[in-house]
């Protein structure tokens, strides 16, 4: 297949194209390149690939490509508090221009990465299905709920639009972030010798590892139309529901000479949901989810460890979307609504 993935230089990105590409597809990225400079390590580079805002594309970009993995957005609930209306704008507006530019230029599958956030406040300790109702606590998570009912409407015989509804992502990554729970906690926990909980460590939280969620992309490509089409997917395994406070004595057990500290107020995070999985499992048996917290905090202290992840970087606007945006906010580079304001060069 020909693929366009939007995002293509993000977290999640820049681990996804190596394996569409291993997998025998021809990769095309677009990306804004809101984050150039924040390589963590080198990553692949494409021989195709636009600097684009999302906003920007059309129906003529979208011309002899098969699918399209939608991976561009404002990435977390932070992001949806510093511009509300940007969130709603590009990570909803946007999704549904691109999307119905693609169906339009004949593309036939929409892979669209959601999130297990929606599921906010679920009041229950019951695991969630994706048929639980959505309660959306962010504009973030507010705007994917309003990205997938719009999305579905544009389903029909030959464009089908599918819904990975990703449980918060971990691991090491080319463009690694540091404002995910497990990623934070092990930075934390290296640096300061603290894995330090900002809230009372009873939140539940369903995790899964970049390379896992990379994977489950190349089988929402691959998979018969009859299986995906129009389907939501919680992507993750159930083994790896964990409350926060779990995920912190997993910290303290890879990584020496570290305590465990409560820095917040103490109050319960409202955020919090168990996932049931068990619906990838049925729809695509030969997908396998392979890392668990441990496994993966594990390949997070050696990655921090080899790349001398300092105090001062861990603290710092490289590997914290929010802190990265103020920053170019601030020294202009970047005007109110998230645009360059100076143009940027186009490649391939």
């Amino acid at each position: 297949m020909n693929v366009l993935v939007t995002g293509h230089h993000g977290y999640i990105g820049s681990i996804t194209v190596p394996l569409i590409v291993a997998a025998g597809h021809n990769v095309t990225g677009a990306d804004t390149g809101l984050y150039d400079g924040c390589e963590f390590y080198s990553m692949e580079q494409l021989a195709r690939e636009r600097r684009v805002d999302v906003r920007d594309l059309g129906q003529h970009d979208l011309e002899g490509f098969d699918a399209v993995v939608h991976l561009a957005a404002l990435s977390n609930d932070p992001l949806g508090a510093l511009a509300p209306e940007l969130t709603l704008e590009i990570n909803c507006n946007a999704t549904v221009r691109l999307a119905r530019a693609a169906r339009d230029a004949g593309v036939q599958r929409f892979v669209f990465a959601s999130s297990c956030s929606m599921y906010g406040a679920a009041g229950t300790e019951e695991a969630l299905t994706e048929e639980a109702s959505l309660a959306p606590l962010t504009a973030y998570a507010e705007s994917k709920v309003r990205a997938e009912k719009a999305l579905l409407l544009l389903a029909d015989e030959s464009f089908s639009p599918v819904f990975m509804r990703n449980a918060t992502a971990f691991g090491a990554s080319p463009r690694l972030r540091l404002d995910i729970v497990l990623n934070n906690l092990v930075g934390w926990a290296l640096t300061t010798g603290k894995v330090r909980i900002l809230s009372d460590g009873t939140p539940w939280r369903p995790l899964v590892h970049v390379q896992d969620i990379a994977a489950a992309t190349v089988a929402m490509l691959e998979a018969p139309r009859e299986v995906v089409h129009g389907q939501a997917f919680n992507v993750g395994s159930n083994r790896d529901n964990y409350r926060v406070s779990e995920l912190a004595q997993i910290v303290r057990g890879v990584v020496d000479d570290c305590e465990i500290e409560y820095a917040g107020n103490g109050d319960p995070d409202p955020r919090s949901y168990r996932v049931d999985f068990g619906k990838l499992e049925r729809a695509l048996p030969e997908l396998h989810i392979e890392w668990d917290a441990e496994r993966g905090a594990r390949e997070l202290v050696a990655a921090y460890r080899a790349a001398g992840l300092t105090r001062a970087q861990f603290e710092g606007s490289r590997f914290v979307r929010l802190r990265r945006l103020e920053e170019q906010l601030a020294t202009g580079a970047l005007a109110g609504d998230l645009r360059w304001r100076q143009p940027v060069a186009a490649h391939g």
